[in-house]
Parts: structure tokens; C-alpha cells; sequence
């Protein structure tokens, strides 16, 4: 944009040409360009005498500081002998920008000894604050709230909208409160940075409070801010909170695409993948252009709910983005393709990376764990440590877990041992769980009882439920009922454990006793989770539950799975009516398995789909060894390829094979 002349009426034509370049250059690309026009402007305006010199080196300094030259910038506030506060908040500005705070504030002490015409002003301390609270100078920062009380600028919203956010980052959110509680006018700015300076904090319920406060209110409306920052305090939400969120945003006249991240990320962080889904499809119609933060945080959903077809979309929206050197999108672009069962794109990802850190390592070692290779993720473990890559303790979980879905006892036992021995990485309770899950997977329920028993650290519920599951695998009723004993205790109101113990006891015959567990599970108010079961078909995610006939094509889906049911009936099937709920009647067993939320997803795909697509289906819960052995029927005399991810693996299923080859 041309500067107005009327701001500098003493500059010749080529002054003013000058300028217009100088305004021109905003990144690193031209500073050479600023470096010419400086020079030629100290030339022909002969700087510091001329008349228009003061503005003039003002603008120098923003293009310098806009061009990452911030050295540059710095010289020409030392050689300007008219220096005034506006000079020093130019080069704040740069230095905070950049993060360079402990220089801005250096720069902010050297203010005051320069003489009244620098002293900070209303802009000056918003600056200096926010590198405060980046720095944890809250000292300084009570100075800086004495001072601009002192000065009457306490009540300025810019400079008090600094001071919750430096109270808050600095371990003071009751005196970042007090300062919100004082304010006269409170726009939707000063709501934000108490709902931030809370969340910074970690108090996500204080914040959450503010933020209906704020909705109650009714004026001013929260915004696309009010998204971003509520943010971190949704990691586990209400629904009801999520819904009101919800509500929010799509009242928004005007949604920029923070809102849209936001609102997908809270969906993502809530286990609610279907939701974020949906929510991205929405904002694809709606022409809504994603950025990089937008496909890292949508792509784990897709993966979840084997959404591949958009998963694919997205790669390409990458692709022409050109946004594949982004560690953080291959990575999740490698997870999404494994978990919708694709290990050969997930493998070519990973070999296409232009550099890998130990987290793209660790997504393909738990890539080929989970589906089954043990081996291959083993190989790949040697294979990171080949390239001197140190494996941390997220990397051990990973080699861990595979040996584990592949009954790779020895190895498994060599790398746990080897983490203190060869890498002085203390094992977490994550480590514990998955040798717990190792032995008592391979049928070592004793040895698995004992390594709890003489743990350093006291096991939680998931090393008891890891014993658990192996006791319902191997129908050790003695040792099941000590860890449901222990996890009782640990997790009184967890369903899953007494779904576990009741079907030990299902499979030992003990109906009384499986009964029961459901008087004690009603007694308590306690409610098994309901399985849920989620298949894409053309650009939607559908979700069936077990018994669903809320589908439009419900009957033809029915009969399509009593058809299916009766050609695998033929090759020898048989329910496996121990595995069934255990708050079903005796009568209803068989019935009840025929319904599984599984089996109506795969006759749903069967319906629609033409020959040899394959049938992708993820699961909120592990999949009932009913269902799996039903699948690998199924794909024989369909002659489908049967994709079933379930909470705990993946099962790739060819002409009634499966890849866990049975053992899970």
C-alpha cells in the first residue's frame, strides 16, 4: 500500500517510491531488497537531519523486524538520536514474535534510563508481559502490574488481558481471577484469557466454569478464540459441555478455521471419531480450505472408524498441499492406513520419508505388532537401532506389545530385560501390563501371577486386567478370581472386568455364578458398555449396535445376515454361546449372538458393495471369539477380504485366515 504523502510532506518523489518498497518487504526473501532501499533512502533523505527521518527509520525497523532481521533493526534504533517509545515497541513486538523474550525484556529495562520520551505505555506492556508469563518472570511481572497501576493503565483491556495470561502462566490463576473479577468491561477477548490462563494451568473444571459463564452471559458471544482456548480443558469432557461447544459453533456467523480445528479436536481427543468425521466431510462442503493442523488432527479418526476412502482424500489434499515433508502428517498418515488395515500403504509411507524420528519407528513397529507380525516388528525394532536411533520408552511398548500378539515369548522377555540393562530405561506400568499380557497370553498364568507379585511398582488396573483376560483365554478360574479381586478394589465401577469374570465363569459352566455378577453389576448401577461397530460406505461413516434396526435397509440387512449365517452353518459353524453377554438369558444366547453390532456392519458392506471390495469394520470393544470365527467363514464364501479392528489388534482376514493366526 502506498504511504499516504500527507504523513510525509518533506520527501521528494523518490522518497516516497523508496517507502513503497520498504513497505513491500515482509519476508526474509527481501532483505536485500530493504538492505538497497535503506541505503539509497540514507542517501537521498540524508537520515538522521532530514525532517521526516523519525517515521521514517520507525518503518525501516517494522519491514526489518517483518523480514526476521531483527539485529538490523536493533542498529537502527541505536543510531537514531530522536528515539522515542514507539521505537522500542517496534523492536518489542519483533523480539516477542519471535520469542526471543528474555531480549525483549532487556530491551523493556532499558527503556526508563533513556528519559521520559521512552517510557512504556499501554502498548509497551502487553509486550513485556507476554514475555513474562513465557518466562516465568513473575517478579517482574508484579512490578510491571505496580507500575501500570501507578500509571492508570491497570484499566486499559489490552494491558489487563496481559496480566491474566502472565498470573496464569506464571502459578498465580486466583490473582489472574481477581484481575478478570475487577474488570469494568469484559469483552470476549478478556473471557478468553481467563479460560486460557485456567487451562494453562490445569484447571480444566475452573475453566470450564468460565467458559459457561461466559455462554450465560449471552454478550459478548464467545468466538473462534473462546474455541481455541477451552481447548486443553476438553481433553476428557462432559457431553453435555461438548454438546454445548457444539451448539457454539454452529451459531457462528462467521467460522474461521481455528473454529473447525477446534471443534474437530475436541470430537478427536473425546473418542468421538465418527463425530470428527462427519464434522471434516461438513467442512469439505462448505469449502472450507484445511490446513495442516487440520489433517494431523482428523486423520486419527479416520484410522479409527476405518474411514479409508476419506483417509485416502486426505493424502492427496497432503499431496497437493505439498505438505508431505511434515513429519507430524506422515506419521499420522502411516497410523490411518494401519488401522484401516492397509500395511503395505502404511509401509510405503514410512519408506518414503524423507527423515524419521523414533516416533515414525515406533507408528510401523506398532503397525506390524498390531496386525499380527511379530517378526516384521521385531526386524524393524533392530532395524531403528541399526540407524542409531536410542529406542525410548514409547518405542519398548510398541516392540513389546507386537511379540505379544505374536506369542514371541523369549524376545519379548529379552527386551523388557534389556531396557534397564542396555538402555537404563525403567520400566512404566505400560511395560508391566504388556508382560503380563505376553505370559498370560502364552498361557504362563502362574508366571504372569508371580511377575505381578514382585513388581517395584504397584500394579494398576490394567496389569490386573491383563491377567484377567489371559485367565478367560485360558480358563484359570483360581488366578482370574485373585485379579478380579484386585481389580474390584482398583476400578469398582469398571464394566469391562466384570464382563471378564463373568464369561470365566460362562465358560466354566457357573451360570449361578454368572448370575451373580449381574446382581452385584445392577446392585452397583453399573452398565456394560454397549458394542458399537462402525463401516464407511461411499463419503459416510454408519454405526450399528448390537440388535440395531435403525437403518433404512435394516430387513435387507437381516437377510442377508440370516443368509450368510446359514451357508456357514453348513460348513460346520456353530454358535459359541459361552461367549455371548453375560446378561442375556440361557434361552437367548444364540439368538443374541446372531446380532452382534460385527456381523450386521459386514452384512451391511456385503449389501452394498459389488464383489471382492473389501470389508473394513472398526469396533469400540474387543471382538467376541463368536464374531471372529464367523468373519473367516464368511470371507470364504464370499471370497472377501475382512478387515475387523478391534480395541486391541487388527485382524486381516483372507479365505478364512486370519493374520493373528488365532492367537489373541
Amino acid at each position: 500500500m502506498d504511504p499516504p504523502r500527507s504523513l510525509f510532506p518533506e520527501l521528494p518523489p523518490a522518497g516516497h517510491a523508496l517507502l513503497r518498497l520498504v513497505d513491500s518487504c515482509r519476508s526474509p526473501a527481501h532483505l536485500c531488497a530493504l538492505r538497497a532501499a535503506h541505503a539509497r533512502l540514507l542517501f537521498l533523505l540524508r537520515l538522521p537531519s532530514h525532517p521526516a527521518s523519525a517515521a521514517v527509520r520507525v518503518k525501516l525497523m517494522q519491514a526489518y523486524a517483518a523480514c526476521a532481521a531483527l539485529p538490523a533493526a536493533r542498529a537502527v534504533l541505536d543510531s537514531s538520536p530522536d528515539r522515542s517509545t514507539v521505537f522500542f515497541n517496534v523492536l518489542l513486538r519483533g523480539l516477542t514474535a519471535a520469542s526471543l523474550h528474555r531480549d525483549a525484556l532487556l530491551l523493556f529495562a532499558s527503556m526508563r534510563p533513556q528519559g521520559p520520551a521512552c517510557f512504556p505505555d499501554h502498548y509497551t506492556y502487553p509486550l513485556a508481559l507476554k514475555s513474562c508469563a513465557a518466562t516465568n518472570g513473575l517478579i517482574l511481572g508484579l512490578q510491571m502490574h505496580s507500575s501500570t497501576a501507578r500509571l492508570g493503565l491497570d484499566g486499559n483491556a489490552f494491558v489487563a488481558h496481559s496480566m491474566i495470561s502472565m498470573y496464569a502462566r506464571c502459578g498465580r490463576p486466583d490473582d489472574a481471577y481477581q484481575m478478570f473479577e475487577e474488570m469494568l468491561y469484559r469483552d470476549v477477548v478478556s473471557w478468553n484469557a481467563m479460560i486460557s490462563g485456567f487451562a494453562h494451568a490445569g484447571l480444566f473444571g475452573r475453566a470450564m466454569d468460565v467458559f459457561r459463564k461466559l455462554v450465560a452471559v449471552q454478550c459478548p458471544k464467545p468466538d473462534a478464540g473462546t474455541m481455541a482456548s477451552i481447548l486443553p480443558a476438553m481433553e476428557k469432557a462432559r457431553m453435555e459441555d461438548i454438546t454445548l461447544l457444539r451448539g457454539i459453533f454452529d451459531k457462528m456467523q462467521f467460522k474461521g478455521l481455528i473454529s473447525w480445528n477446534a471443534m474437530i479436536a475436541i470430537y478427536t481427543n473425546n473418542e468421538m471419531h465418527v463425530e470428527a468425521v462427519e464434522l471434516f466431510m461438513r467442512m469439505q462442503k462448505d469449502d472450507i480450505e484445511p490446513d495442516a493442523v487440520t489433517l494431523a488432527t482428523v486423520l486419527p479418526s479416520c484410522g479409527e472408524v476405518s474411514a479409508l476412502s476419506l483417509g485416502k482424500r486426505i493424502h492427496e489434499i497432503i499431496k497437493r498441499k505439498r505438505v508431505c515433508s511434515s513429519m507430524l502428517l506422515e506419521n499420522a498418515l502411516m497410523d490411518m492406513y494401519a488401522s484401516c488395515g492397509c500395511l503395505k500403504e502404511a509401509r510405503s509411507v514410512f519408506d518414503s520419508m524423507g527423515a524419521r524420528d523414533v516416533v515414525s519407528w515406533t507408528s510401523i513397529i506398532s503397525a506390524y505388532g498390531r496386525h499380527g507380525h511379530g517378526r516384521e516388528a521385531i526386524d524393524l525394532f533392530e532395524k531403528m537401532r541399526g540407524q542409531g536411533l536410542e529406542p525410548d520408552s514409547i518405542a519398548f511398548v510398541a516392540v513389546l506389545a507386537a511379540c505379544s500378539h505374536a506369542g514371541l515369548l523369549d524376545m519379548g522377555k529379552h527386551y523388557f530385560y534389556s531396557m534397564t540393562s542396555r538402555y537404563h530405561i525403567s520400566p512404566k506400568l505400560e511395560h508391566y501390563a504388556c508382560m503380563v499380557d505376553l505370559l498370560g497370553r502364552a498361557g504362563c498364568i502362574s508366571e504372569a501371577y508371580d511377575f505381578i507379585v514382585t513388581m517395584p511398582i504397584k500394579p494398576n488396573e490394567r496389569v490386573w486386567g491383563a491377567l484377567l483376560g489371559a485367565c478367560r483365554i485360558h480358563s484359570n478360574m483360581d488366578i482370574g478370581l485373585l485379579a478380579a479381586d484386585n481389580l474390584l478394589i482398583l476400578a469398582p465401577k469398571q464394566t469391562g472386568y466384570y464382563v471378564l469374570l463373568s464369561n470365566i465363569y460362562a465358560r466354566a459352566g457357573r451360570w449361578a455364578d454368572v448370575s451373580t455378577v449381574r446382581s452385584v453389576m445392577e446392585s452397583k448401577g453399573i452398565k456394560k458398555l454397549p458394542g458399537v461397530s462402525n463401516a464407511e460406505l461411499g463419503d459416510q461413516v454408519y454405526t450399528f449396535h448390537i440388535g440395531d434396526t435403525s437403518h433404512p435397509q435394516s430387513k435387507m440387512i437381516y437377510e442377508k445376515l440370516t443368509d450368510l449365517l446359514q451357508r456357514i452353518r453348513e460348513m460346520g459353524y456353530n454358535p459359541e454361546v459361552e461367549a455371548t453377554l453375560h446378561d442375556v438369558e440361557e434361552e437367548d444366547r444364540e439368538g443374541h449372538l446372531s446380532v452382534h453390532s460385527e456381523k450386521l456392519a459386514i452384512a451391511f458392506v456385503l449389501l452394498n458393495t459389488s464383489p471382492g471390495t473389501p470389508i473394513r469394520v472398526s469396533m469400540n470393544l474387543r471382538t467376541c471369539s463368536d464374531c471372529h470365527r464367523a468373519a473367516k467363514l464368511i470371507s470364504t464364501i464370499t471370497s472377501r477380504e475382512i478387515i475387523l479392528k478391534d480395541v486391541n489388534r487388527i485382524h486381516y482376514i483372507a479365505q478364512g485366515l486370519c493374520s493373528c493366526g488365532d492367537y489373541w
